[in-house]
């Protein structure tokens, strides 16, 4: 049982990939960031669990310019070879990367705090929800933004097995016990719910 259903969701986790690189989005990362969080240009990033395709990360890049800085934080080394690789083809040089371990308060050497966090269909993979929303509330500065993205409870064939899902109530919860307050909740997707905080 537990096989079929790793087996499920890395089907459905390949079919979003497949989904992200073509025109058929799950997920506009461009329209999320441009219209809903309204980054503006200079602006500091920090992207908790970029991923390999680092397409939160890469478009926050293009977004602030070269006056801002976005770090793609993850914790497998070769991911963040691939996203370096990606965003210098992209000729984004304003993206840095930091290995990290997000489920440790204080592991993620950034230079500075910044003034938007992601967290973006990153919780789902992770045990230690709590330390994370504490590590994204340090990074943050004072009257900064975290931005919560993740899997719906309920939402189709695709995506993680539904016990792995993290349901918008507890995150809300979880970024209120550690100090943000909430800014506006968004449909991010079909599949995808978004939450906004202010620290």
């Amino acid at each position: 049982m537990a096989c079929q259903k790793f087996i499920v969701g890395v089907i459905g986790l390949i079919w979003y990939n497949r989904c992200m690189m073509t025109g058929n989005k799950l997920l506009n990362p461009d329209h999320i960031l441009k219209e809903i969080v309204e980054i503006p240009y200079g602006s500091t990033v920090a992207d908790l669990g970029c991923g390999a395709m680092a397409f939160v990360s890469l478009a926050a890049a293009k977004i602030v310019g070269d006056q801002g800085t976005v770090y793609a934080c993850d914790i497998l080394k070769d991911v963040l070879s691939s996203v370096e690789a990606k965003a210098r083809q992209a000729g984004l040089y304003n993206l840095k990367t930091v290995w990290t371990n997000l489920e440790i308060v204080g592991a993620t050497k950034i230079p500075q705090e910044v003034d938007y966090t992601f967290l973006s269909t990153t919780l789902f993979q992770a045990k230690n929800h709590q330390a994370m929303f504490k590590e994204a509330y340090r990074l943050t500065k004072p009257g900064g933004q975290l931005m919560v993205i993740e899997w719906k409870a309920s939402s189709g064939p695709i995506g993680p097995a539904q016990e792995l899902r993290v349901a918008k109530e507890k995150a809300l919860s979880l970024a209120q016990q550690v100090g943000f307050s909430l800014v506006k909740e968004f449909e991010a997707s079909d599949s995808h719910y978004g939450l906004l905080f202010k620290k």
